[in-house]
């Protein structure tokens, strides 16, 4: 065993005794056919003896015969398919040094969305394939045989054989072309050290426009012909990012060029490939006429986190996957920085707690993981791309940014990326910098955070002159989990001016209230108020006593409270309530508190717990529905009326999101006159698609609102629905038709909407628009049709996060124990590891709904509570 090929299966990673130090790799893509050849040379270091080279290679056809290591043939060459590994054995032991391995293989262009593969796109009225590369995390093996590990960093010299007439781009300029009739031979720059998953290639007919940076480097938008003007918001966006970027990590952009180029189908977001950055068309492309006001923001948030990557990610790799959450954590909180210094008018530090909430949001689930996880299998990497590694990662950034100081963190973040440049870098190489240049324990205080689960709930209570405070793992069951946490505690008292910080360390603490500088209001204490966790910046929940609580509401009421502090007070209460730490009936009273607000960001967070309330309340008290759906919509009226439906000259970009925002809110709640109104400008936006009645911002609500009065005896909104899809050439717009049409009360037409899935007319990737909206009355058809269809699904959506959104948005919106076991037996012998986190995580946040409609019929003055809210009496 020892010595066959048989002994390298079943690893979690490569061995390491070769590695890769340079690849000269030559491919020629075949369009039409649909598949490729290409030719590897690699300079090899084999640092000690072996037999035996051992690679990744996955569906690709190796040509036996051609494979030489320096003029040694192989004996012996296995493929394992499971192990996506090709082991090469040679009759004697290699001499320790460098190398050469050559050997041709060809492949499949896939329609999977991953390796290398074809991308369909419509040019002058005939449909046309482009070729496309997305390796990450471990796919760059399903295009040429490679050391496909972050760790093994090589340089690489591309060569491409393509259609004369075709753009062919990679990470690095063109240093020549030679054409030879209908075929052009495309060479490349040799890159600097980088990781195999950020190779790519792009093959296909495009326009560009360009820019520089100040420092000359030559930046690029690519898109299909004629959309020139759809790149130019994101290139302005990119050569401002890059000029901020080479300031803030005091180094300066690593390549000769960047290309930014959009992908008509496309898994991801975005893809931060070194030097070739490759996106999908809603998250790159903005029409000043066609996009709305959160379209832009996306463009310029994806753009700013895709070339954050370019230091921390492609300069400084994560040594494995384990560490994932070192790229995408940072990048995330850093393209917040980046464009609140490019639109201070966004207001896009609070916007972040967004991020913020969904991290809370998975992390309080028994199924969540730890922001470090280990990585066994390369199948299994896929499904850490989440919002543990993404909106968790990025937000402990943010605390220990805030504990530390922004000077001292970006100066340690600058050595950081000096010393790992070219290299890899795990999670504790980070902290072992931070902590050197910032003398704090950050080590220790920050390993709670990443290699342990969940985060804690801070139970405060006043206690005479003492604020005393206790930590407990906070879980959306309600049970208490064991962790404990190094804990960031600030806090403030009656004013902002008055503020105290300090690390809880143990289980509990105290802070006696004459700490907070004597300087206080002297009439009583009425009017104090404490508030923790200030603006938010810790990644934990507090729970507040009746006193403190009751303070907090009178605080929001006579506006004292910052806008970050008035989210994390409503995101608090919302879980608490679902936990079943309060009940519903406060959680009511607490919002009644805002019905004054007139904040984008606030009112966002605001319109989301109303929405989850109305929804449970379906299902936990249908005879108390109508009436807390009233509730809601008394609560969000003032803010919709005073901006109304149409827009005024010179408002706020804020204030045009929150338009649709709250338009979009009334709809879903029921509001008959929002509805009414949004169909009515439907029907004259039918009839002209330029009247300004119904500009992109407002259209969602509008079909909503249609979607809302379909039926199958009335179905013609729907049908006029389809029209506008198919008549429409830009992704944005037909994102907001694919979003409504599963929304309708009628179970017919959500059956219909979900078949239309099934159809050429719909991309792969823009399944989750349709499941996404599925309705309420929805969800049993919706999930009938998933366990008629499963094979069919499995087969056609196979990346792990595809596969995720079809049990994630059809299994989670159940409400009883019956349902969970019911899923549960279903997928017993159909589970898979790319789903699995998946369906676990849906199944729990059944079983969290059903209890949590338990403790709510449990509620003795909820009804009561209700009415004094809606008579104004409460």
């Amino acid at each position: 065993m020892a010595d066959s090929p048989a002994q390298f299966r079943g690893q979690a990673r490569l061995p390491r005794f070769a590695a890769p130090l340079r690849y000269d790799l030559r491919i020629r893509p075949d369009l039409a056919a649909c598949n490729f050849s290409g030719a590897a040379a690699v300079a090899v270091a084999v640092s000690a003896p072996t037999r035996f080279l051992v690679l990744n290679a996955a569906e690709l056809d190796v040509d036996r015969a051609s494979i030489r290591f320096q003029d040694l043939a192989p004996t012996d060459v296995t493929q394992f398919e499971e192990d996506e590994i090709l082991v090469i054995g040679f009759d004697r032991e290699l001499p320790v040094g460098e190398g050469v391995l050559t050997m041709d293989f060809t492949g499949t262009l896939n329609d999977q969305m991953r390796g290398f593969y074809r991308s369909k796109y419509v040019c002058n009225g005939e449909s046309r394939n482009m070729a496309v590369t997305q390796f990450e995390a471990a796919d760059a093996r399903r295009c040429f045989p490679c050391w496909d590990d972050p760790a093994f960093k090589a340089k690489f010299k591309l060569t491409l054989e393509v259609p004369s007439d075709l753009v062919a781009l990679s990470n690095m300029p063109v240093v020549k072309e030679t054409v030879s009739g209908p075929i052009k031979t495309v060479y490349y720059e040799e890159s600097p050290l980088m990781s195999t998953y950020l190779v790519a290639i792009v093959v296909g007919l495009f326009d560009y426009i360009e820019s520089s940076t100040s420092e000359g480097t030559k930046v690029r938008v690519y898109t299909q012909v004629g959309k020139t003007n759809q790149g130019k918001f994101a290139l302005d966006v990119a050569v401002k990012s890059l000029d901020l970027y080479k300031d803030y990590f005091a180094t300066p952009y690593p390549l000769p060029k960047l290309d930014m180029i959009a992908i008509p189908d496309f898994a991801a977001g975005a893809m931060e490939n070194y030097g070739l950055v490759t996106y999908r068309e809603t998250a790159l492309l903005y029409d000043e006429l066609l996009s709305s006001a959160s379209n832009k923001q996306q463009v310029a948030i994806t753009v700013a986190h895709e070339l954050a990557h370019q230091w921390f990610g492609n300069l400084v790799t994560m040594e494995w996957w384990t560490h994932l959450w070192l790229n995408e954590g940072f990048a995330s909180w850093v393209s917040y920085l980046a464009v609140d210094s490019l639109f201070p008018e966004w207001n896009n530090w609070t916007q972040f707690l967004d991020e913020t909430t969904s991290g809370l949001r998975l992390d309080a689930l028994a199924e969540s993981h730890p922001i470090e996880v280990e990585i066994n299998h390369a199948s299994e990497i896929d499904a850490i791309f989440d919002s543990i590694s993404y909106d968790k990662g990025a937000s402990v950034i943010r605390m220990l940014q805030s504990y530390l100081g922004a000077e001292r963190f970006q100066k340690a973040l600058a050595s950081y990326i000096k010393k790992y440049a070219y290299s890899n870098a795990k999670t504790e190489d980070l902290w072992a910098v931070l902590e050197k240049e910032s003398g704090e324990p950050v080590k220790d205080l920050m390993t709670t955070w990443t290699k342990q689960q969940g985060y804690p709930v801070i139970y405060a209570k006043l206690n005479g002159h003492d604020l005393e405070l206790e930590q407990a793992q906070f879980l959306s069951d309600g049970s208490s989990g064991t962790g404990m946490w190094i804990v960031p505690i600030t806090s403030c008292c009656g004013s902002y001016d008055a503020q105290k910080k300090f690390l809880l360390k143990g289980k509990t603490d105290k802070i006696h209230i004459k700490e907070f500088t004597a300087s206080q209001s002297s009439d009583g204490d009425k009017n104090i108020w404490i508030k923790l966790n200030i603006d938010q910046t810790g990644f934990y929940r507090v729970k507040y006593d009746d006193e403190l609580a009751a303070g907090l509401v009178n605080a929001i009421k006579a506006k004292k409270l910052s806008l970050m502090d008035k989210i994390g007070i409503v995101e608090d209460s919302y879980a608490l309530s679902v936990a079943r730490k309060q009940t519903l009936t406060s959680l009511l009273r607490l919002l009644n508190a805002y019905h004054d607000e007139s904040d984008y960001t606030v009112l966002s967070h605001v319109t989301s717990v109303c929405l989850s309330i109305s929804k449970i309340s379906v299902d936990s008290t249908p005879d108390l529905n109508k009436d807390i759906k009233q509730l809601l919509i008394n609560l969000l009226q003032p803010a919709a009326i005073k901006l109304g439906w149409d827009p005024k000259d010179g408002e706020s970009h804020l204030d045009v999101m929150l338009r649709s925002l709250l338009l979009i809110a009334l709809v879903r709640l029921g509001h008959n006159e929002t509805i009414n109104e949004g169909v009515r400008r439907f029907h004259i936006f039918l009839e002209d698609r330029k009247t300004y009645l119904l500009p992109p911002d407002t259209r969602k609500a509008a079909y909503l609102a249609v979607m809302r009065t379909v039926s199958t005896s009335n179905r013609s909104g729907y049908d006029a629905l389809l029209k506008i899809y198919r008549e429409a050439a830009e992704p944005q717009e037909k994102s907001r038709v694919l979003g409504s049409l599963s929304s309708s009360p009628d179970k017919d037409i959500v059956l219909e909407a979900l078949n239309f899935m099934f159809t050429d007319e719909v991309r792969n990737q823009d399944s989750y628009y349709i499941l996404g909206g599925i309705s309420l009355e929805g969800r049993e058809v919706a999930w009938t049709w998933l366990k008629t269809n499963w094979d069919h699904v499995l087969k056609t959506w196979k990346s792990s996060s595809l596969i995720s959104d079809f049990i994630n948005y059809i299994v989670s919106p159940f409400t009883s124990e019956e349902k969970a076991a019911e899923v549960s037996e279903f997928f017993a012998c159909r589970i898979k590891p790319s789903f699995q986190r998946a369906l676990n995580q849906s199944l729990e946040r059944v079983r969290i709904s059903a209890r949590w409609i338990e403790s709510i019929r449990s509620e003795p003055s909820l009804g009561q509570a209700v009415q004094e809210l809606l008579q104004g009496t409460a």
